[in-house]
This record gives C-alpha cells, structure tokens and sequence, in this order.
C-alpha cells in the first residue's frame, strides 16, 4: 500500500514504477512503442539476458542468457557450455552456480529443466531435482539452501526435498548470498524480506517497487526499478536510498563491493552498463 503521507511526487513515481513491475509479472513479451525507435546496438549472438554474476576477485562478467551462459572476460561475450534457456540462474562461488529453465535437445536434460547445478562454471550442467516438473523463473541462493519460485513459492536445504512457502505474493525476481539468510523478493507491492531463507517474510515499511535486487556484499544491496533508476541498502534490503539511473529497461543486474560504493553492472536491450560508483553514473562499455 501506497503511504498518503508521502509526497505527491513520490507517489505517482512508486505509482508508475508498480505498474511497470505488473506489466512485466504479467507479461514475457514487452509491448511495441509507436514512433521512431533509438538506435540500438550491434546483435550480440544471444537473445534476451535473464540473469548475472560477476567474480568479486577478477571482475569477470557472467550472462545467463535465452541461448545459454556467456562470458564477458574479454569484453567480447563468450559461449560457455551448452545451449540452455537460463530463465532462473544464480551463483553461489567458486564457478558453482545453479540455473532452471529449457535445454536444448541434445542436452539430454529434462524439460523443463528443475534445478540445474554446474560446478565447472557452466561448462556443464547436472540436474538435481524436479525435472520435467518444474520451470523456475526466480532462484537464489542461500546459507539454508535454495529458494525458487515456479508458480508456487518453495524451498530446499538438501536440494532434494522441496518445501511449499505460503508467502502470500508472487515474487517476479529473488536474491540472496551464500554466506547468510536474507532473501529478498520484488514485487508489484515493494520488496518483501525474509531472514530465514524464505521460510517466512516482512514487508519493510516504505519499500521501494524495485524489479530487480543484487548483494554486493552481506549488508550492501543494489535494487533497480522497472524504469532504471537505482537504489542502494546498505542494511540488507531494510532501508533504500536513490542514486543515479540507466536509460534503458533493466533485464538483469549484478553487483559487487566495496561497500561504501558497489560495483554494478546492469544488463538493458543494449548492452551492460556498468557503475563504479554505487549507482551514481553508469558507462555503457560493461567493463
């Protein structure tokens, strides 16, 4: 619920950056804009970007990508391993990531995919539980275990055996750290927070609508809004404050310390911009 003691201003642009979050919960394709359209960049040899990470130690870029993970440690993107559709995809260090969504035939992997583990760094990928049951769009990873959402909110500590959450929202995006237990989830409504590994959630009073959130560090977290403006918590996730924007509509956003002022780096239709400086300017070179 939208607080009527704040600024009218304010208002309206929690307002507008809601229905942009409803519009992308309830949509995979964005709608065509009338008129002359900017011009973009070159055809990178991916389609739609639905996840990142990023190594803290050498700053290699990774992109979970339509067609599978890519490497930026050139500059130039790199196929790694084989032809997936990574919708859901998170990292959990050292080349250990975990990823869900539609393999290519001759992956000879399930479909959909459950919960895929890689830990060569995405050179190859095992599946470890629901295949051919479930897609999930949203995972993280956590101290706990693994919280996912595929239409229905669940949590696993043994990668196994899966636990139904009854969270009372939709999330359209999760994150979390491996070292620790907070999650937090966006929503239409503003970012809820859980600090028990999705077991149980709190709504943070005068939450931003963010689409989607990033951990630099345990305490320092990056959250972007449909419309790509930035904002900073340096509390994980229980207060935001507003930095600076990119231009372009956000896919995918990844972070790393210090904390005073984390390194971001924003994947958008035309590229990977990235901020040096806590989210205050972006350049669109991803470097």
């Amino acid at each position: 619920m939208i607080n009527p003691s704040l600024p009218a201003a304010r208002t309206r642009g929690r307002m507008a950056a809601a229905t942009a979050l409803l519009l992308l919960l309830t949509s995979c394709t964005p709608a065509s804009s009338p008129g002359p359209q900017p011009e973009v960049a070159p055809v990178q040899p991916f389609a739609h970007i639905h996840g990142m990470s990023v190594d803290s130690e050498t700053g290699e870029v990774m992109l979970a990508t339509h067609d599978g993970l890519f490497g930026l440690g050139s500059g130039t993107p790199e196929k790694i391993g084989p032809t997936i559709d990574l919708m859901g995809f998170a990292a959990a260090g050292n080349d250990h990531y975990y990823a869900s969504g539609h393999p290519a035939p001759e992956t000879g992997l399930p479909e959909p995919a459950g919960l895929l583990r890689s830990q060569d760094g995405g050179e190859t990928w095992q599946e470890v539980s629901q295949g051919g049951i479930s897609d999930f769009h949203a995972l993280a990873v956590t101290r706990s275990g693994i919280i996912g959402f595929d239409g229905t909110l669940k949590t696993t500590a043994d990668l196994e055996t899966w636990t139904t959450r009854d969270a009372g929202f939709a999330p359209y995006h999760l994150s979390g750290t491996p070292t620790g237990d907070v999650v937090l989830a966006t929503t239409e409504a503003g970012v809820h927070r859980s600090t028990d590994g999705g077991k149980t959630w709190t709504s943070p009073s005068d939450r931003p609508v963010l689409l989607l959130t990033a951990f630099a560090t345990a305490s320092t977290v990056v959250g972007i809004e449909p419309n790509g403006a930035v904002h900073l918590s340096s509390d994980a996730g229980r207060t935001w404050r507003a930095t600076g924007a990119v231009i372009a509509q956000p896919s995918a956003l990844v972070a790393a310390g210090p904390d005073e002022s984390p390194h971001i780096w924003v994947a958008t239709p035309t590229g990977v911009e990235r901020s040096t400086d806590g989210g205050t300017t972006f350049s669109a070179d991803g470097k």
